[in-house]
Formats: C-alpha cells, sequence, structure tokens
C-alpha cells in the first residue's frame, strides 16, 4: 500500500514516518485510514487546522465559491474574495481590539511572511542585525532559519545563517538582564539590531510560555531603543492559547506580526504580514509571490473570522484549556514526580527530560497505536506536544486525553 511512497517520494518526508498508515478522510479532531481504523487528532496539521478538519461552516463557504467559476488565483488583484477578507478581518478583529495595522498577503507559507518582516524591519531601520531568543522556530527559508535554534534544522542550511543574535528565553537564565546588557554595554559585541522576533509561546521549542511580564518589558525596551518588535503568531495565534492574537494576554501591541497556518480557516496556503502603518514602506513588488493571490484562502479565512467570533472560540479554547491542564495535573504529572507539564489555552507539553528524552518519543508511537496522534517537541525532542483543533468535542477530548495516559504509563513502565 505504502510501496509508492518509499519508491518515489524524497527522503526529507517525516511525519508519515511518525504514522505510517495512509489517512483518507477527516471530520472535525477524528481522521481514518484508508482501512477504516479511526485517529483522534492532537496535531491539528501542526496548528493549521483550529477550526477542525472539514468545518462544515468553513467548508460550506469554500464550496460555493467554487460552484461559480469565480477566479482562484489572483495574484495581488483585487478580487472581491479579497475585499470580504480584508473588511471582516478589519472589523472583527482589529478594530474590537484597538489594532491598526496594514495587511500584507505574502506567498502562501508562513515562512514567506517571516521573510517579509525581516526585510521591511531591515528597511525601515537600516541596521542589519535582529535578536530572536533561544528555542525559537521561525522557518525553514534562509532568513527565518538563522531566527531558528535547533541545531538539525539549521544544519540543512548548509551556508552561514547571519545577522542574527541569540538571547535566552523567559525562564532561562536572567533572560531579561542579559537583553538589556547586550543593548547596553558597548563592549557586548552586538550591534543594536533592527528588530526583535519573539513567539509569545515557543511551540517548536518544547511549550515556553512567556510571562505577561517578560513580554511587557520586552515591549518596553524595543520602545526605548527604537528596536522593533515582531511577534511570530503562526503556530500559537488564530485562537491557539485562548485570545485571537497570543499577545493580547499582555496588553501590548507588536511592530509587525506574522500569521499563517490557521489564518485561512480551512488549511489552505495563507501567510500575512500585519504591519504598523508608518512601517508600510516597501516599494510595489518589492516583496512578492504567484500565490499570495490564493481565493480559496481569503473565503476560508473570512469564514473563519466569522466561524471563531460566532462560536465564541477564545472563550471556549480557555475552557477546554483548564481541562487539559487539570487532566496534566492531576493524572499525568503524578506518574512520576520527574515529569513536568506545561502550557496555555490549547497547546500544552509534557517533559521527559529529566527522566529520558527518549520517553516522549515512544510515547507518540505508544499513543498512534491506540488511536491517538502527538508530536514530539523541544531540546531533544523530550516533549510531548498536546495540540487538539480548537473545536474538538468535550467527550472526544477526554478520550484523547485517556489515550495520552495509557501512553505515558507504557513509557514509563
Amino acid at each position: 500500500m505504502l510501496e509508492v511512497f518509499e519508491s518515489t517520494e524524497s527522503q526529507v518526508r517525516s511525519y508519515c514516518r511518525k504514522y505510517p498508515v495512509e489517512f483518507d478522510r477527516a471530520r472535525n479532531a477524528e481522521i481514518w485510514s484508508v482501512d477504516g481504523k479511526r485517529y483522534i487528532d492532537f496535531l491539528a496539521v501542526a496548528g493549521s487546522m483550529n477550526y477542525g478538519h472539514n468545518n462544515p461552516e468553513i467548508k460550506k463557504a469554500v464550496l460555493d465559491y467554487l460552484a461559480e467559476d469565480r477566479i482562484i488565483n489572483a495574484l495581488d488583484m483585487y478580487t472581491a474574495a479579497k475585499e470580504d477578507f480584508l473588511v471582516t478581518f478589519r472589523d472583527q478583529i482589529m478594530v474590537p481590539r484597538g489594532l491598526d495595522y496594514k495587511v500584507m498577503c505574502c506567498g502562501p507559507t508562513g515562512t514567506n511572511a517571516v521573510e517579509a518582516a525581516l526585510k521591511l524591519a531591515r528597511k525601515n531601520k537600516k541596521r542589519n542585525g535582529v535578536i530572536a531568543f533561544g528555542g525559537a522556530f521561525h522557518g525553514m527559508s534562509l532568513g527565518s532559519l538563522a531566527l531558528t535554534t535547533d541545531r538539525t534544522s539549521r544544519e540543512g542550511a548548509v551556508v552561514p545563517l547571519e545577522n542574527v543574535s541569540f538571547v535566552p528565553y523567559d525562564g532561562t537564565l536572567d533572560s531579561l538582564a542579559y537583553l538589556k546588557w547586550v543593548l547596553a554595554d558597548d563592549h557586548s559585541g552586538i550591534d543594536k539590531p533592527a528588530a526583535i522576533v519573539l513567539e509569545t509561546v515557543q511551540a517548536e521549542g518544547g511549550i515556553n510560555v512567556a510571562s505577561v511580564e517578560w513580554l511587557q518589558e520586552v515591549r518596553r525596551i524595543c520602545t526605548e531603543n527604537d528596536i522593533l518588535m515582531i511577534v511570530d503568531d503562526i503556530q500559537v495565534g488564530n485562537g491557539r492559547v485562548g485570545w485571537f492574537f497570543s499577545f493580547e494576554r499582555a496588553g501590548i501591541v507588536p511592530d509587525m506580526v506574522t500569521l499563517s497556518k490557521s489564518i485561512s480557516g480551512f488549511g489552505l496556503p495563507m501567510a500575512l504580514l500585519l504591519i504598523k502603518p508608518e512601517l508600510d514602506i516597501f516599494r510595489p513588488a518589492e516583496h512578492n509571490g504567484t500565490f499570495r493571490g490564493n481565493q480559496l484562502s481569503f473565503v476560508g479565512g473570512a469564514a473563519g473570522i466569522r466561524y471563531f467570533n460566532a462560536h465564541k472560540l477564545d472563550q471556549e479554547v480557555r475552557r477546554k484549556g483548564e481541562i487539559i491542564r487539570r487532566f496534566l495535573e492531576e493524572e499525568i504529572a503524578p506518574l512520576d514526580g520527574r515529569l513536568s507539564v506545561r502550557g496555555l489555552g490549547m497547546l500544552w507539553g509534557v517533559d521527559f527530560g529529566a527522566i529520558d528524552p527518549a520517553m516522549a518519543i515512544g510515547a507518540v508511537h505508544q499513543a498512534f497505536d491506540r488511536g491517538l496522534i502527538l508530536e514530539v517537541a523541544g531540546r531533544g525532542d523530550s516533549v510531548l506536544k498536546i495540540m487538539p483543533p480548537l473545536t474538538i468535542g468535550d467527550d472526544t477530548l477526554a478520550e484523547g486525553l485517556a489515550i495520552v495516559k495509557q501512553a505515558v504509563q507504557a513509557v514509563l513502565a
């Protein structure tokens, strides 16, 4: 059954090595293989299916658009679908939050939005350097990869990754003191950067949650030093941690925000860069891409925003997040005192690093055998990552969490 993948597809494939079955159908938080076996999805396609697989309300909007012979790709030309998305995004997301951003439609993937942010920050400030944080993941193209810290990803570049300096993330050493020293000491050896790029919760870095106080202080440092603050909300935005934008909990306003993954509502390729108006200085076509005008993404994205608001998904995520937190703290952490659990909203991790990092991938395999899809993250892939669709039903969530416990028990045994 899987022979064609082995014989024809590149060795670079990865997820299929963890989940070696052929999938066929999906609905909300459930996926079925071609032979009919059901799996609960605690991966949400790396966070690109926040609103669930084949969300019926979003799917209807996409199918209705397709049925009418509407334009599908249009570069950056004006279209009715793009107008509807921009109006919906402005009126239902930005205006209620008091945000004033220009919206830049980038290429189809998150790393393209990060590349655009880097170029625009350097163009505005006329400085080459950027500061990022240990544990960061921002993408796999060369500029984004220069911001990314895991050794395996960086080794894939096979060229120098330059113009980025790293400081510890919140909870590692004295992060803020080090950042202030880097900027203030004329012998730190690090030039003043154009921007500081961060995730408010590091997902691939091991589910590291920055405190509100840390985020607010980084914002203050950026303002006082004429440095742009860029928040990468590609994985932890779109409601994942309980707010549409992950930085809302800290009451801060970044200078730029990158969005992708679930911004299209339906798992379609889409990436956006939000820019404070005074920073919007690209010349026409100075950053472009053929598929920045994917009309189905605009249609799904507008429907996704309407779904988010109509179903009060931010409140639902905070409610379900409490269910996950209680389960992990009461049912998982007591299994071994060396385990630690951490997270926010509907993004959580179980850290095996103090026992044996290899146990995390072992738990992924144990869970998959029991019908649950999980992933690993963090240093040494030591963190079991829990990231279901935000729309998962309570019963399915409880069923999946019970399998997590069985998988953890199996590897501990």
